[in-house]
């Protein structure tokens, strides 16, 4: 799919918000890259956490109040991060495929 990681190539927020404007979807954890993401409208899949959820991403919502271009990917009781990614994914490639 061409999934890519650039972390250690940008160096501000601007250069962070100038990879996001140009690339078809983002795909983070619940950190600064996911809220510009959304922020600045662009597709973003957040991956959450079954325990320690933040209050901000609310129960049982695969969709976000604060970023309409969010779609949440919760981890599952018990299952590994693996299976996560891999449902995150599966969720990418259906979103993307034309």
């Amino acid at each position: 799919m061409g999934v890519r990681h650039f972390g250690t190539e940008l160096q501000d927020f601007a250069e962070t918000a100038g990879l996001i404007a140009n690339v078809d979807a983002v795909l983070s954890v619940d950190t600064s890259v996911a809220h510009l993401a959304g922020a600045m409208g662009r597709d973003v899949w957040i991956l959450l956490p079954f325990y320690g959820l933040d209050w901000r991403w609310l129960l049982d919502r695969s969709d976000s109040p604060w970023y309409p271009t969010a779609r949440l990917v919760r981890q599952g009781r018990g299952d590994s991060w693996s299976v996560t990614v891999a449902g995150a994914m599966d969720q990418l490639r259906e979103r993307l495929t034309p």
